[in-house]
């Protein structure tokens, strides 16, 4: 049930609702509203909060039954930490928190609004996002489908377009977040290729953009090697999703281009993995749902400049017609490879969308990819990697990750591990004659195919899943960068060239 959102100018005394929920800051400092709830309980909150051991720390609830009082019959207090290192996240996380409190409660009013300095409309996207997210579940299989009954929430004390609009935003933003975690826990025998490009096509029917997907045989015709070669082991066959967004009336100048990488399914091929190798390869698509529920978006966020999306889909099996290592594959660029571990599948791919969208005049792409397990190792679960050439453009995507709360961390490419990737019989090998620096060589790797357009590279390894119910994160697929490519694009500023002039201009541009 989707949630709705609303503003009042009133005080939290004067509303009415199932729960109230009011913050709380360290050392049991009531915030705004926690007043209330203080007189329901005779004026004893602050003995109740420190017999329990409540000190009003970040992420900290604690519910209270306040029938004394008019507003609702029971409260959630939500600790928010020292009042000066308040941030959009803190906030988002906190509303994540209230949403988990509030699964069997229809309606919400909260004085969170007003518990700090930041702007409104940042702090109301931020709340809107906490709510949607913290009562997200994936239900499609459970007997017992125990989804959030939360239907309204309502912010006391705000007021304004720009509250207003910082909610319109937060619930678009988490709602396309949501569908890309609903994407990523479908099982991987209901999204085959042709499946999940028929459920992008569903999703971006009458979202303001041209949405192109390429069959099997469109894919020999664009000479699709990588993709082509990783899904013919399966008896799903490929597909290639390909999603134009263009504003209407005057748009900012440049195109920015994002790809994703959509393995439906990995078991490595016959490079197999063990068991449990295989047991979470369903989010292997990770990246591809990501860039997809962003594009989904666009247009309601008033983006002004056109982006366009590159989407190969494959499942990777073995079979009598899987690739073998030591076969050589001719990516769409005219580099060959040589596949010495089939389960180094993600870079193949990533390879023909990444030469589709140079040849086709991006001014400047991001790769958003599950791609290594070395990522993992080296940033961890909650971490995402970013690499490229250090420059404005990288340090563009990732200020857009620092402002959209999703943590990334930049990775060298050192140039010295290049030579790591020359191939005896090709001009590439899909894997580095090194044991070490995984994440690292499958960059440089991909880096060959982006010639000289700004580029990014998000490894997303890591924070595609989550284990545990953590903040506005949901155990299983988590939607991870599908905020930070909607800030980006909201905020794109075309880089210039290395050369220091923009990329030359023809008179008509391909879709």
């Amino acid at each position: 049930m989707p949630i709705s959102f609303g503003v009042t100018s009133q005080t939290i005394d004067r509303a009415r609702a199932d729960l109230l929920a009011v913050p709380v800051f360290a050392d049991r400092v009531l915030g705004p509203g926690a007043d209330v709830v203080d007189r329901a309980l005779g004026g004893r909150l602050a003995g109740f909060m420190e017999d329990v051991g409540f000190a009003g720390k970040p992420d900290e609830t604690l519910t209270v039954p306040t029938l004394g009082s008019t507003v609702a019959p029971a409260a959630v207090l939500v600790g928010l930490g020292e009042p000066a290192a308040l941030t959009p996240d803190v906030l988002r996380r906190a509303a994540a928190s209230v949403a988990r409190r509030a699964n069997h409660a229809r309606s919400v009013v909260t004085s969170l609004l007003a518990a700090g300095d930041l702007a409104p409309g940042v702090a109301a996207q931020a709340l809107a996002e906490g709510f949607v997210l913290g009562a997200y579940r994936f239900v499609e299989y459970k007997s017992d489908r125990g989804v959030s009954k939360l239907a309204r929430v309502t912010l006391a004390g705000g007021r304004g377009a720009e509250t207003r609009a910082g909610l319109d935003r937060g619930a678009v933003v988490a709602g396309a977040v949501s569908w890309a975690r609903d994407m990523v826990n479908e099982p991987s025998g209901a999204k085959s290729p042709a499946e999940f490009a028929a459920a992008a096509r569903r999703l971006l029917a009458g979202k303001g953009v041209t949405v192109t997907v390429m069959s099997e045989a469109e894919l020999r015709a664009q000479k699709m090697g990588g993709v082509l070669g990783v899904g013919q082991g399966s008896t799903r066959p490929p597909r290639f999703v390909k999603v134009v967004y263009q504003p209407r009336g005057a748009r900012g100048p440049g195109t920015l281009a994002l790809v994703g990488k959509g393995v439906v399914f990995d078991s490595g091929g016959l490079s197999l993995k063990t068991a449990s190798g295989m047991e979470t390869m369903k989010t292997d698509m990770s990246g591809a749902a990501a860039v997809l529920a962003a594009m989904s978006a666009l247009q309601a966020l008033k983006v002004r400049h056109r982006v366009v999306a590159y989407a190969p889909m494959v499942e990777n099996m073995p079979s009598g017609s899987a690739i073998r290592p030591g076969d050589v594959l001719r990516m769409r660029n005219g580099t060959t490879v040589e596949v010495l571990n089939t389960d180094a599948e993600g870079r193949l791919i990533l390879a023909d969308a990444l030469a589709l969208a140079v040849s086709q005049r991006a001014d400047a792409i991001v790769d958003v990819a599950t791609l290594t397990g070395a990522c993992v190792v080296a940033l961890g679960e909650k971490v995402a990697g970013i690499m490229g050439d250090p420059s404005p453009w990288v340090e563009q995507v990732r200020a857009a990750a620092d402002r959209a709360g999703e943590p990334m961390w930049p990775l060298p490419l050192p140039g010295d591990y290049r030579k790591l990737l020359d191939s005896e019989v090709a001009d590439l090998r899909n894997i580095s004659t090194g044991g070490y620096g995984g994440a690292l060589t499958a960059g440089l790797f991909l880096q060959s195919f982006v010639g000289d357009v700004p580029w990014a590279h998000l490894d997303i390894a890591g924070p595609a899943r989550a284990a545990a119910d953590d903040g506005e994160l949901t155990r299983g697929g988590t939607g991870f960068a599908v905020r930070t490519l909607l800030e980006l694009a909201s905020t794109f500023e075309a880089p210039v060239r290395p050369n220091g002039r923009p990329r030359p201009r023809t008179a008509k541009r391909r879709s």
